[in-house]
């Protein structure tokens, strides 16, 4: 079976997903791409950095820097829904 890296949407980021209901779950689909990162991710959906705020890789506070592959999934907040994780647990490198 084929898998793809599941990015979830939140806040005004939903925008770049089909669905933009509020009341459901905005989620894009992506296959994966040889050395694939988040920040390459975000640059092939066309987010901007700067946009972002906390960002998880498959339940894990996460670097821009971090790989991804099919199968992972990626809980991306916008900059006006920061969360207080930074303080409480350590990003993810590598």
């Amino acid at each position: 079976m084929f898998n793809m890296i599941e990015i979830h949407l939140y806040g005004k980021l939903r925008r770049f997903a089909s669905n933009k209901d509020a009341t459901s779950e905005s989620i894009l689909l992506l296959p994966g791409s040889p050395d694939e990162t988040i920040t390459t991710l975000l640059s092939r959906i066309g987010i901007e950095e700067e946009e972002t705020s906390n960002i998880f890789l498959n339940g894990t506070l996460s670097a821009l820097s971090r790989s991804v592959k099919d199968g992972d999934r990626l809980g991306i907040f916008p900059n006006d829904m920061s969360l207080l994780y930074k303080w409480y647990f350590k990003k993810v490198r590598e």
